[in-house]
């Protein structure tokens, strides 16, 4: 098991990672969040201090990560409040309107910029820090619909499906020198940026079960992994529908 005492968490206001951080501190923990939403980060921090015990470091800070020239001195103050850096998750994501983005190049390369370039930014320099101390663990969330490419959510699914890749071809790089690098592809899940949704169904989860996942995966050194599970499965299929009957298909 990979420990996971200093974690750095990137988009921490997310539903999903304010339970991830929830149960890092019920184990222990220290936490650097990291969120763009000032009254939401000041809200989940003071609940994690409140679940900590004496002496758990729990601190962070407002940013917009976007601002990819943030990235470097974010990382350093992470570092130097946590006294080093175990584990690192990137969470932070929006998901895209398909139809304005098909309508306005401007806000397609913004959603690619939050959902795969900021991400990746931050990756490039935690990647190097790890390599050189020849341990710990990378996670990013990326998402079930970067497997393929869908008419429905095509903008948001191509940056996650670049993120992927990435953390791919990261993990190839990484895994030499003893730092996991692991992949999350949750599917459905209920919280405030799939709002909108019908939420009917057996395919929806909920933050806690995917956060449960995250941590398991992330102390593991997984790899990649689909939560819950049955969207490997799910997603293997939809793979393997041939292009000619996928392109009549809407989905």
């Amino acid at each position: 098991m990979i420990p996971m005492q200093r974690t750095v968490i990137f988009g921490a206001t997310s539903a999903i990672a304010q339970e991830v951080a929830r149960q890092l501190v019920v184990r222990g923990g220290a936490l650097y969040c990291i969120g763009r939403n000032s009254a939401k980060l000041d809200a989940l921090l003071a609940d994690l201090r409140v679940r900590a015990g004496s002496g758990q470091v729990i601190g962070g800070e407002e940013a917009d990560l976007n601002d990819l020239t943030r990235h470097e001195s974010l990382l350093l103050s992470a570092e130097k409040a946590l006294g080093g850096l175990d584990a690192l998750l990137v969470a932070q994501g929006s998901l895209s309107d398909q139809k304005s983005c098909e309508v306005s190049p401007d806000l397609t390369v913004r959603e690619f910029n939050t959902n795969a370039l900021s991400a990746i930014s931050i990756l490039t320099l935690a990647a190097n820090k790890m390599e050189a101390q020849k341990a710990g663990v990378l996670a990013a969330i990326s998402s079930v619909a970067g497997d393929r490419g869908r008419q429905s959510n095509y903008v948001y699914g191509a940056a996650k499906g670049a993120l992927t890749i990435f953390m791919e071809g990261l993990r190839n790089r990484l895994t030499k020198v003893g730092v996991s690098v692991v992949t999350i592809k949750p599917g459905f899940v209920d919280t405030p940026m799939t709002a909108s949704f019908d939420k009917n169904g057996v395919l929806w989860s909920n933050p806690e079960i995917i956060a449960r996942g995250i941590v398991i995966a992330m102390e593991k050194g997984s790899g990649e992994v689909y939560l819950p599970g049955f969207w490997r499965f799910i997603m293997l299929v939809i793979r393997h529908i041939p292009s000619r009957m996928f392109n009549k298909m809407s989905l």
